[in-house]
C-alpha cells in the first residue's frame, strides 16, 4: 500500500471469542492542525535519554510530531464483550479508556490505587486514546479487567472497571530479542516481519519485560534521528528516573544511522530501519495495545 496513514482504511473486523478481533487497526483521519511542539528533551523516549555522541537517540529534539490515531477497536466493540485471552493462539485483549483518565483499583471492588492520566503518559493527550493491555487471565472477573499500566515501575498492573472502557482484541504481537538483535512481528502464529535492530547500551539497556504499543507518532522530518515514525511503548528506561524534564519512555523508531543494527547503540529505544518502521505503521498496522515481549 504505502499510502499516507491519514488515508488508510480501517481493518476488516471479524467476530470471534465474543468480541471484535482486529486484523488491521481502525485508522482514523489525522486531526487537522493537531501537532505537539516537543520541548527539548521531552519528546517520546523520544523522551528518552540524550546520546549526543551517537546522535540518533538525542532527546534534544524540538520539532512537530503528529499523532497517528491507529488505535483500534472501538467500532463494533461493546463494553459487554469480554473475550478470552488465549495465549496459545496469541490473541491478546486490550481496553481503551472511555475518557482521558481512568481510575485503577488495587483489586476488584477494592480501593483506587491511582488514576492514570493521559496528560502524564501520552505525548498528545486527547488525540491519542488511552489504551491498556489486559494481562493473561485478566478478563476472568466479571465487570473488571486486570491491565498493565504505562507507569513506573515497569510491569505495574491494576484493575479497571469494565464500565469505564471499551474492549478489543488483536492477533498481533511483537517479539524483541536483545541478544539476538532482532524484532519479529507476528499475526497469530505467522511471522509477518523480521528485522535487525539496535538496542540500548550497557549503561542504558533496553529493559526486558512485557509491554505494549502505547502511541504512534509521525515525525515530520523522516531523515532525522527517529525516522518517519516512532511507537511509544508502555515501559521506561530503568536506569534513568527522568531526563530533561520528561520521562525516559522506551520506543520503537527509525534512525538516520544505518550502522545501528546488530549493536548496542541506543539509550534504551529499539532502532529499526526506516523502511521497516514505515512498513509496520503504514501497511501491517498493529493496533495500539499490541503486546511487545522484550527478552534477553
Amino acid at each position: 500500500m504505502g499510502s499516507d496513514p491519514a488515508s488508510l482504511d480501517g481493518g476488516v473486523a471479524r467476530s470471534g471469542r465474543g468480541a471484535v478481533r482486529l486484523a488491521r487497526p481502525a485508522v482514523l483521519p489525522l486531526v487537522i492542525g493537531i501537532v505537539v511542539l516537543a520541548a527539548v528533551g521531552t519528546a517520546l523516549g523520544l523522551r528518552g535519554a540524550t546520546d549526543a555522541s551517537a546522535g540518533a537517540d538525542a532527546s534534544a529534539f524540538a520539532t512537530a510530531l503528529e499523532p497517528v490515531p491507529a488505535v483500534a477497536a472501538t467500532a463494533g466493540t461493546t463494553q459487554d464483550a469480554e473475550p478470552s485471552v488465549v495465549v496459545d493462539d496469541h490473541v491478546s485483549t486490550f481496553v481503551t479508556a472511555d475518557g482521558l483518565n481512568i481510575d485503577v483499583y488495587s483489586a476488584p471492588d477494592g480501593d483506587v490505587q491511582q488514576t492514570v492520566r493521559s496528560d502524564q503518559v501520552l505525548t498528545v493527550p486527547g488525540a491519542t486514546p488511552l489504551v491498556l493491555l489486559v494481562t493473561d487471565g485478566g478478563d476472568e472477573t466479571p465487570g473488571w479487567y486486570q491491565v498493565y499500566l504505562p507507569v513506573r515501575p515497569n510491569g505495574t498492573t491494576g484493575w479497571v472497571r469494565a464500565s469505564d472502557v471499551t474492549v478489543g482484541t488483536t492477533d498481533f504481537w511483537i517479539e524483541v530479542s536483545i541478544s539476538g538483535f532482532t524484532m519479529t512481528v507476528y499475526d497469530g502464529t505467522e511471522a509477518v516481519l523480521t528485522t535487525p535492530i539496535g538496542v540500548g547500551r550497557d549503561d542504558r539497556p533496553t529493559p526486558g519485560g512485557v509491554y505494549y504499543l502505547k502511541e504512534l507518532l509521525r515525525v515530520p522530518d523522516a531523515s532525522g534521528p527517529y525516522g518517519p515514525y516512532a511507537y511509544g511503548l508502555s515501559g521506561y528506561q530503568s536506569t534513568l528516573d527522568s531526563f530533561h524534564g520528561g520521562e525516559a519512555v522506551i520506543g520503537i523508531h527509525g534512525t538516520n544511522d544505518p550502522t545501528s543494527f546488530g549493536r548496542v547503540v541506543s539509550s534504551g529505544c529499539i532502532r529499526v530501519p526506516n523502511a521497516t518502521i514505515a512498513e509496520l505503521a503504514e501497511q501491517i498496522g498493529p493496533p495500539l495495545g499490541t503486546p511487545v515481549y522484550i527478552t534477553d
